[in-house]
């Protein structure tokens, strides 16, 4: 550029105007004071300030702006009465092309200050319709809305393809005392990639930021976050219907956990879509009688062998099988077929990639900065401040938004123990700040998970919310009003260590731990519990369910049958990961696919059926089911019979009763005597050691009569056939 006395005097009036020059350093925290138009001593300035630019006119009149100086920035001055509010520029680019743009600092805010205090104070239950990139209309001009919170930055920046990813093009307004910055850019299309670009005040760190609340994401490596409007048309309303006004306590619930990357694969060995996963794995759980798929988290995560449980996108679904409304169609497809779907989703920690959370406008925003509060030792990740009101609002909102955006039917909540305990797996003093009282508890997680519970029980009714809490910390499902935290369910974790730590035992040792068998009911009934067999107990050298069970190929068959005969026959929902129900030898590999293969082979074959006639026997049947929360459902009927390994018990409803009879040893038992509640017949409606099950076949076939012998304090007993490591169920025929 020629050194004209103009542009001395153009470079002169930057050097003395500190504004320009925060703009010019990307360093103005109001740029809408500085950009735009202006009126000054009667006359308009337009001020732009457009880097990688030849030059700048208007398109109305053709007037050109003049450079300032040597700099980016370009000014016109004169009587701008003509000129329409939201006027376009023509701009011609230092590579030749020619662009027609709307000037972005003409627009005003867009974001309410009661959406803004709403936020603040923690309670904006539809924050994400605040937050993130949305379609919107300014006087009548199309675009795209951006918003993030960054309270500590100096500047911030919307940036994508359309910038060149240039923080100094598209500075953002920032709202005042709310920590809100949002900028209104007209013209963007669906799918454009961003980031937002964030400078602290305090250290003058510069980061670049995926978007907390992005719809979409790249594929990982990639971490740009996209533009997505969803257009997507839900089939399943009479699901919804029915679902508001379930009586879920007394309905069966049999879940099938799934990872969906791992599950099946391609004929390549690549991962499958979200809508060829949906066909295949709804015609498998229904075959199978399985209720309910749960997904390990769906939720962005950028490294593979986290299995999604280091979530950076609390409001992306995972592109790694398609894209937003792939996923809808999964979740629609499912409840078009009657299966719920339910979400891993973790609230308890996020990972320290730089792209996402962690310092987020480069000081301890969604973490605390004392690492004796704000990181987890065992899995390097940083830990929520539950105690600040947009933190908060951030997770609650993205619960609710994955229960009404994509109707899912609950949350597993995962992590629930790291988050109620400050010394969470922190052996030193030194390690951890206690609370305000001395203790050990963290009030602030405590109060959320109290809320999270209420907002979305009140929310979206009939949705659940499931607690993986591994302690024994009371009324975990117990409702808030009453001191508890408010969840629907929780896993129950003790009754799945003790009794995989019984069928670890050689069968001529069981005797010596038979209170595994029965000392879950002491407390069964003091919480609505899940059984589950999950991807954590097959994985990290623990080995498969089938290679935890002893003794040769059929007694470990015969043991893994046991096994879920005693579970499906025990009070509480159910939960069994994928490849467990066929009895995958290796354990879970991330990375491939599950054993189909080794459904060729009789045992695995019959396994599976066996999972599928269990699925249909405690469905269709209400003893089993109807009381898994109530002690009117389960009544022992001998639990003291070490000496043989087997135990025997009622389960009940209101108009049924069946009688479970399981033998954990492998050799049959003759004549042996039960007492029972009613006289009359009896019928052996379910045998593990079926041959249909690849079993030995023993039992008792046809219709059994009581013998009028009172037995174990009851009028009259059964004498039965008991199979090897196996169990039956019988119901009582009541006569016409």
């Amino acid at each position: 550029m020629t050194d004209t006395p103009q542009a001395q005097l153009l470079d002169s009036h930057v050097q003395n105007n500190p504004d320009l020059q925060r703009l010019l350093q990307a360093r103005h925290h109001d740029p809408f004071a500085v950009l735009g138009r202006h009126e000054q001593a009667g006359e308009t300035l337009i001020r732009v300030l457009l880097p990688y630019t030849r030059e700048v006119t208007l398109e109305d009149t053709g007037e050109v702006f003049l450079r300032v100086g040597n700099s980016d920035i370009f000014e016109w001055r004169g009587r701008g009465e003509s000129l329409s509010a939201h006027y376009r520029l023509r701009r011609i680019d230092s590579d030749g092309g020619v662009h027609l743009l709307y000037d972005v600092y003409t627009f005003g805010p867009t974001l309410s200050d009661y959406d803004l205090n709403l936020f603040s104070a923690g309670k904006h239950l539809h924050v994400y319709h605040m937050l993130g990139a949305h379609a919107c209309t300014v006087d009548g001009v199309d675009g795209i809305r951006f918003a993030t919170w960054a309270p500590n930055a100096e500047r911030v920046s919307v940036i994508g393809n359309f910038n060149r990813w240039d923080g100094r093009c598209y500075p953002m307004r920032a709202r005042g005392s709310s920590g809100v910055w949002e900028l209104f850019i007209p013209e963007l299309p669906m799918g454009e990639l961003y980031k937002y670009e964030i400078r602290n005040r305090d250290t003058g760190k510069v980061v670049q930021k995926s978007d907390p609340y992005a719809r979409q994401t790249e594929l990982r490596p990639r971490t740009a976050s996209v533009i997505f409007e969803s257009d997507y048309t839900w089939q399943d309303d009479a699901w919804l219907a029915q679902r508001q006004s379930a009586d879920w306590l007394h309905q069966p619930m049999s879940i099938y956990e799934v990872h969906l990357g791992s599950w099946q694969r391609g004929e390549q060995g690549e991962v499958l879509g979200y809508h060829e996963l949906a066909h295949r794995l709804v015609e498998y759980v229904t075959r199978l009688g399985f209720t309910h798929i749960e997904l390990m988290p769906v939720t962005e995560h950028p490294f593979d062998d986290s299995w999604g449980y280091q979530t950076t996108g609390y409001y992306a679904p995972t592109a790694r099988h398609g894209d937003p409304d792939g996923f809808r169609y999964f979740v629609d497809y499912c409840h078009q077929h009657n299966i719920g779907v339910l979400l891993d989703w973790v609230p308890a920690h996020f990972p320290r990639d730089e792209f996402a959370l962690a310092y987020y406008d480069g000081s301890a925003l969604y973490e605390h900065e004392d690492p004796r509060r704000g990181a987890h030792p065992d899995w390097g990740t940083l830990i929520y401040n539950y105690g600040r009101n947009e933190v908060r609002n951030f997770l609650i909102s993205s619960a609710i938004f994955w229960l009404q955006e994509y109707h899912l039917d609950g949350l597993r909540v995962d992590a629930v123990a790291s988050m109620l305990y400050l010394d969470y797996s922190k052996e030193q003093t030194d390690e951890w700040l206690p609370n305000i009282h001395g203790g050990n508890e963290n009030l602030e997680a405590i109060s959320f998970l109290r809320e999270m519970n209420t907002v979305t029980h009140r929310e979206v009714p009939g949705t659940l919310i499931m607690a993986e809490e591994s302690t024994a910390w009371p009324q975990v499902t117990r409702p808030v009003e009453l001191g508890g935290l408010g969840f629907s369910m929780k896993w129950n974790m003790g009754w799945m260590h003790d009794i995989l730590e019984y069928f670890s035992q050689d069968p001529v040792h069981r005797r010596y731990h038979h209170d595994k068998l029965t000392f879950g009911l002491i407390y069964l009934f003091t919480e609505n519990f899940i059984l589950p067999f999950s991807h954590d107990e097959v994985v990290h050298g623990k080995s498969s369910l089938l290679y935890k069970m002893p003794g040769d190929e059929w007694q470990k068959f015969a043991n893994l049958r046991l096994l879920y005969t005693f579970m499906y026959t025990y009070p509480g929902k159910k939960l069994l990961f994928m490849g467990c129900e066929f009895g995958q030898g290796p354990e879970w590999n991330a990375r491939t696919q599950l054993e189909w293969y080794v459904l060729e082979y009789p045992v695995h074959h019959g396994l599976q059926k066996m999972v599928g006639d269990l699925n249909q026997l405690y469905r269709g049947e209400p003893a089993l089911h109807q009381y898994d929360f109530d002690y009117q459902g389960f009544e022992w009927i001998d639990c003291h019979d070490s000496e043989q390994s087997i135990i025997s018990f009622l389960r009940k409803s209101d108009d049924r009763i069946v009688v479970v009879v399981l033998n954990f040893t492998p050799v049959p038992r003759y004549d042996y005597r039960i007492g029972v509640p009613q006289a009359g017949r009896y019928r052996e409606m379910y045998n593990s050691d079926s041959e249909f099950y690849a079993g030995s076949n023993v039992g008792n076939q046809g219709e059994l009569h009581t013998t009028g012998i009172s037995w174990m304090g009851r009028p009259d007993s059964l004498s039965l056939t008991l199979p090897p490591l196996a169990g039956i169920v019988l119901e009582y025929l009541v006569d016409e």
